[in-house]
């Protein structure tokens, strides 16, 4: 799998890493990063067509948003035909976070983060498959063609 696809490979394990310190890393509980989505959620918060929209379902909807690349990154590693196995190593890699942020002081595991995790994945395995089928379709009879006979008057 990394000797057949090495760019791939490596913009996923970056792509891993990078979730793998927002989901593990230090999160400070005072640092001020939330200001401008907390603003906003205030603002949404006095309009009655947006007041649905709350902090939770934000936090829930940007896991599922994290987890998408991961799906169509493990389909695109394994291959369609181990879409499955996409989906088995994204819920076990969600799953392995969720325990290990159980141990880390400033984390707290949450199963709805593993509901939304596990989404995510699933929804970027569907998206891979969908376009690489679209890929499939589109793509060129590989027999040559026979030269069509002209004829001439």
């Amino acid at each position: 799998m990394l000797h057949r696809h090495p760019v791939l490979s490596l913009v996923t394990l970056a792509y891993l890493a990078s979730v793998g310190w927002v989901t593990l890393g230090p999160q400070p509980l005072d640092s001020g990063n939330n200001e401008l989505l907390l603003r906003a959620l205030r603002f949404f918060d006095r309009h009655d067509a947006t007041d649905w929209i709350t902090y939770g379902r934000v936090e829930f909807a940007a896991n599922i948003a994290m987890f998408i690349p991961i799906g169509v990154f493990l389909l695109l590693l394994f291959g369609r035909r181990l879409w499955w196995l996409a989906i088995v190593v994204a819920v076990l890699l969600t799953g392995s976070i969720e325990f290990i942020q159980q141990f880390l002081p400033t984390r707290v595991p949450d199963v709805r983060d593993l509901v939304a995790n596990g989404s995510g994945a699933v929804l970027g395995v569907i998206g891979g498959l969908i376009l690489t089928a679209f890929k499939l379709v589109r793509r060129e009879d590989p027999r040559p063609r026979r030269a069509e006979a002209t004829y001439s008057r």
